[in-house]
């Protein structure tokens, strides 16, 4: 697939800039097909990923951080290459104009800024670690398989994955708003099940002491209630 390949020389390698200036929510629409590519920065995660109106294409990211003139990237997941795992890549960037440059050895790939949503508290990269089963919340023990959620720019993302054995176990994203106590997603891309895409869903939520308390039904319907933290 051109698109993966592009996608893995992104990650090879200046201007420098502040790792918060790069937050947010990015997009390239490449006119000629209908294949929508999105990279989210939030809290030193991101996450790239490819997908059309009917299908969803790939994802990979990890950790990201601004080191001298560089992006310093080590993946931590990857719906198509193993191999991607735990490697360490590293490309020059620049931002100019509501723009983000990223320099490859074959071109520059150029995103623009998503539509920026309200500021809100949701805004970060968080890691489930409290569940509601059989009326009792249960923790859940930080290890190499996690669930992870980036909300940044008015999008969110979901990774289920294990870093240990380079499983990947499902994703899914899209738009969302945060009003008056009430969390609302638009799915845009899901992997497990394209029906899901377009579907509006609502939950309560609200933090507390640094934790996001969410709840109310999941995507299949059923009652939930987690709790997730904010990456260190």
């Amino acid at each position: 697939m051109k698109a993966f390949l592009f996608a893995c020389l992104l990650l090879m390698g200046g201007a420098s800039y502040a790792q918060s200036e790069a937050n947010g929510s990015w997009i390239l629409q490449r006119p000629s097909q209908d294949t929508v590519t999105i990279l989210l920065i939030q809290d030193d995660y991101f996450s790239y990923t490819d997908y059309t109106p009917t299908a969803f294409l790939q994802t990979f990211g990890g950790t990201i951080k601004t080191t001298g003139q560089n992006m310093d990237v080590v993946f931590e997941f990857s719906s198509h290459d193993k191999d991607m795992i735990g490697a360490t890549r590293n490309v020059p960037y620049r931002i100019t104009g509501g723009m983000l440059t990223l320099t490859l050895p074959e071109g520059e790939l150029v995103f623009s800024r998503a539509t920026e949503a309200a500021p809100n508290d949701l805004a970060g990269t968080w890691r489930i670690t409290g569940r509601m089963v059989d009326n009792n919340m249960s923790e859940m023990k930080p290890g190499p398989r996690k669930t992870l959620k980036i909300l940044t720019g008015g999008r969110f993302q979901w990774i289920a994955m294990n870093t240990e054995t380079k499983e990947f176990f499902g994703t899914g994203g899209g738009t969302y708003t945060f009003e008056n106590g009430k969390y609302t997603e638009t799915i845009t891309f899901f992997s497990r099940d394209n029906n899901r895409v377009g579907r509006n869903v609502q939950f309560d939520a609200k933090v507390d002491d640094g934790k996001w308390h969410h709840s109310g039904k999941s995507t299949a319907g059923d009652p939930m209630h987690e709790i997730w933290s904010r990456i260190k």
